[in-house]
């Protein structure tokens, strides 16, 4: 793995605070609807929906607000159309980032996007200069204990039909996927006793900016305050910045 995406590992071990719970909460109900009203409401069939449901039974979302949620992607029910809109930029330092943004208002999401760009010390660019950096990818978090050897990890892992394990973390192996292999090598690897503490699709990137000091601190703020926009779904960077460093943000 040529480039390195820190960010969902930094989440990871951040946590989700309870205060931002409604707002986690909300961004999921908008990944139900929009993946049930793209393939269908039947999650067993639709793997952005499976992905979807899973996350939302995996950060405690009431059944039914799920249920509420597909039927409301299916028409069943009234309710918000959003549109998926991807914007790319640079960060400080020139680290490129792209966002996954559902919005029902790009006219409102484009000037808050790129309001966060600029007073974080980046600028909003246009479509296709940073994605081409960033390949999409399948991504389990799986934490380093003394029980769980390296070795044994990996060949469990090449055997659920895993395509990479990155050991570079210190705190989380990086198991590597087929996109819509994600959730099949996730059971496959809980069927064996392997404890997986996060399954997401990740986008990562070919190549990373190294960060240092100021660019560095503040690259980690224009990420969390991207996370803390309501119409973001998904932001992703291919940032360096050395672990001490992250560990206090």
């Amino acid at each position: 793995m040529s480039g390195h995406n820190k960010w969902s590992t930094i989440k990871h071990k951040k946590g989700r605070a309870d205060a931002k719970r409604g707002k986690l909460f909300t961004k999921l109900i908008r990944e139900i609807t929009v993946s049930a009203r793209e393939s269908g409401g039947d999650v067993e069939s639709n793997p952005r929906l499976r992905a979807a449901v899973a996350s939302a039974k995996a950060s405690n979302m009431p059944a039914d607000n799920i249920k509420r949620a597909i039927q409301r992607g299916t028409g069943e029910i009234p309710g918000v159309v959003y549109e998926e809109v991807q914007y790319e930029g640079y960060g400080p330092g020139g680290a490129a980032v792209l966002l996954q943004t559902l919005t029902d208002n790009r006219n409102r999401t484009t000037p808050e996007v790129r309001h966060i760009f600029t007073k974080n010390g980046g600028n909003l660019g246009e479509n296709g200069c940073v994605s081409w950096l960033f390949t999409r990818k399948g991504l389990l978090l799986v934490a380093r204990t003394d029980e769980l050897d390296e070795d044994t990890l990996l060949e469990q892992a090449l055997e659920a039909g895993a395509e990479d394990l990155d050991t570079t973390d210190s705190d989380y192996y990086r198991v590597y996927t087929a996109p819509e292999e994600l959730h099949m090598v996730k059971e496959s690897l809980e069927a064996g006793g392997v404890v997986v503490e996060g399954a997401e699709i990740d986008m990562e990137p070919s190549t990373t900016q190294k960060l240092e000091g100021k660019k560095a601190a503040q690259m980690i703020r224009l990420m969390e305050a991207f996370e803390d926009q309501d119409d973001v779904q998904n932001v992703w960077a291919n940032f360096d910045i050395d672990d001490s460093l992250l560990d206090g943000a």
